[in-house]
């Protein structure tokens, strides 16, 4: 059995939280919770308030996404 896609979207960053989470407020105005993946973790990109970032969500969980870019 294959591993079930992610959803991707775009957002905007509203707030900082410790632990390298961010509030984001999606196209359709909902708030999420996203935390930084692995990758930028390593290459260590900083992310701020007002940066447009690209979540991917579970299927199962759209309360909560991985930021994987920051544009």
């Amino acid at each position: 059995m294959a591993k079930e896609e992610g959803i991707k979207v775009d957002g905007v960053v509203t707030e900082v939280l410790p632990n390298a989470m961010f509030r984001v407020k999606m196209p359709n105005e909902s708030l999420v919770t996203g935390h930084i993946s692995g990758k930028m973790r390593q290459h260590n990109i900083k992310i701020l308030l007002g940066d447009t970032v690209e979540l991917e969500f579970s299927p199962y969980d759209l309360t909560k996404g991985r930021i994987t870019r920051r544009r």
